[in-house]
């Protein structure tokens, strides 16, 4: 089970975490980056793999912070971020698989990123670290009003990040996934379609909305809309496999106690 620091408000219930304001999440502490201010998105107990938003101070300068058997994975939200050699603006996006996690990181004028600690997966193939910006990678269409920009695809394990832009045009069916997808919006805004007891509630997700949907949570369908376009930052941790549906289930939803 994931513990979740705090949530916000939301229309409907849905036994997972969706509709959480980070903005709205008290500051948490990391052991692995001191001096810093960080939202808790997500924790797993059992293990070290959790998931921040991280606002860095101006001046401030550490390594990457993660124990030798975990990766590290980053997104630049706003600011600039020095990654050993590398420079990393808004969009810039950085995997340091279990190994290479001890990277000098620092930041002049302050940055704010996302940044993901997961466990070292023995099917992974990606074994050197990945960092690249964003906006040099084309949006590849994938429907009607949606389109992608893939940051990270491990051939071995199945895992995956990407970008997903929704379009005002776009209709996206009721689906749902056979993996835990994590998702926060970067940009834009949107009234997105959560399923709760065999019923589809919808709400709004502003700049620092976040979901962790467990697999088979069936989300989406015809009242999700945009009118502004929205731009989602998602990941997964294996190969995943999505299925449309053509309603939402009724009887016990993923997530909740049988």
């Amino acid at each position: 089970m994931l513990a979740i620091s705090a949530c916000a408000s939301r229309p409907i219930a849905p036994p997972y975490p969706s509709f959480i304001d980070v903005n709205g999440l008290p500051d948490a502490f990391i052991a692995g980056l001191p001096g810093i201010r960080a939202k808790q998105l997500s924790v797993d107990p059992r293990t070290q793999r959790a998931s921040y938003r991280v606002a860095l101070p101006a001046d401030w300068s550490f390594t990457t912070g993660a124990s030798p058997g975990q990766s590290v994975e980053l997104f630049v939200l706003a600011g600039e971020i020095r990654l050993g050699e590398f420079s990393l603006r808004p969009g810039g996006y950085a995997y340091l698989p279990p190994g290479h996690t001890g990277m000098q990181m620092e930041t002049s004028n302050g940055a704010l990123m996302l940044y993901f600690l997961d466990d070292a997966d023995g099917a992974a193939v990606i074994q050197t670290p990945l960092i690249t910006n964003s906006e040099l990678i084309d949006w590849q269409s994938e429907d009607i009003g949606v389109a992608v920009r893939e940051l990270r695809r491990d051939p071995g394990s199945g895992a995956r990040t990407w970008l997903q832009r929704i379009d005002p045009q776009a209709i996206l069916p009721l689906q749902r996934s056979t993996q835990n997808v994590e998702g926060y919006l970067v940009s834009g805004s949107i009234m997105y379609s959560e399923c709760s007891e065999g019923i589809s509630g919808t709400g709004q997700y502003l700049p620092g909305g976040y979901f962790h949907r467990p697999p088979g949570a069936t989300h989406a369908g015809p009242d999700t809309t945009t009118e502004s376009g929205a731009v989602w930052y998602l990941r997964v941790l294996g190969e995943e496999q999505i299925e449309t549906v053509d309603a939402c289930p009724s009887g016990s939803e993923p997530g909740s106690d049988p």
